[in-house]
């Protein structure tokens, strides 16, 4: 990257608001986000946002997309890839006494393992999306992942809906509870090989780093508890959300984890949303 390029780069996210709408598209990276939705996560006008989006554009950082009536608005990750190796490796000549610490030891770089993985679902109450994937990742995995589930806003009891369609399923549903984030962000709680958002909310929370650089991935759904209708309504949105989790823990689970490094483990893991997401429309 030019010099040029990389301090307009650097002023545009020298701006508190701008950064934080970066910070907010790089949660949800590849995938892009409605800026009703980015305005309602960052408490911002609409008139705001639209200057912040296009100061973003402008320096080629993130990119607009029209899919249908909607406009999505995605982080460019080559352009950012690009700042950030400037940054790394122009500016700070990749010194190793500079990023060490920040990468930490990368042993594990040519190839991952096979199994012993730990997995943790979050979304905003715990009561029915993530605690799906919990329970489809524990029965379809084969015995190589630990699943885990947890809720931005606290365990709040699980959804009866949510209980049904698991139990019409053939699921064990005994012991399941609801958990709050904060028991997994304790210093004894278990090292996250993976960490998945399941709704839209729990990516916009601007949660801490996770320890052991988990690979991350945002599997957005609806949220059923919100349908509307009758009983029997509100009951299919249970099990189309069932459905279409279902779709991306067997696309992962049927990963070759040991023949990926993580790089690549990573890019797959971003394929998957976007696939899945496709497959959920049709």
């Amino acid at each position: 990257m030019e010099n040029e390029l990389a301090a307009y780069a650097f002023a545009t996210l020298g701006h508190p608001g701008r950064l934080a709408v970066f910070r907010l598209l790089m949660r949800f990276a590849p995938q892009g986000v409605r800026p009703t939705e980015i305005a309602a996560a960052l408490g911002l006008k609409q008139n705001t946002l639209s200057h912040h989006l296009a100061d973003l554009a402008g320096v080629g950082l993130i990119t607009a997309e029209r899919r249908g009536r909607s406009l999505l608005y995605a982080v460019d990750l080559e352009a950012t890839e690009r700042l950030i190796g400037y940054l790394a490796l122009d500016l700070g000549r990749a010194r190793p006494d500079l990023l060490g610490s920040i990468l930490g030891p990368q042993k594990d770089t040519p190839a991952m393992r096979d199994t012993g993985f730990n997995v943790l679902f979050i979304c905003s109450a715990n009561s029915a999306r993530s605690i799906f994937a919990e329970v489809l990742l524990r029965d379809l995995g084969g015995g190589r992942f630990t699943a885990f589930s947890a809720g931005t806003g606290g365990g709040g009891g699980l959804n009866p809906f949510a209980l049904e369609v698991l139990a019409r399923n053939g699921h064990d549903v005994s012991g399941l509870r609801s958990k709050p984030l904060s028991e997994f962000q304790a210093p004894d709680a278990p090292v996250m090989d993976f960490v998945f958002t399941v709704c839209d909310t729990a990516a916009a929370e601007d949660c801490p780093s996770w320890p052991g650089r988990p690979i991350t991935g945002h599997w957005g759904l609806p949220d059923p508890v919100k349908a509307q209708g009758t009983e029997s309504e509100k009951a299919l949105a249970f099990a189309r959300t069932y459905g279409a989790l279902r779709r991306r823990i067997a696309i992962f689970t049927a990963l070759p984890f040991a023949a990926l490094d993580r790089l690549a483990l990573q890019g797959r893991v971003d394929r998957i949303a976007t696939e899945a997401a496709i497959s959920d429309e049709v």
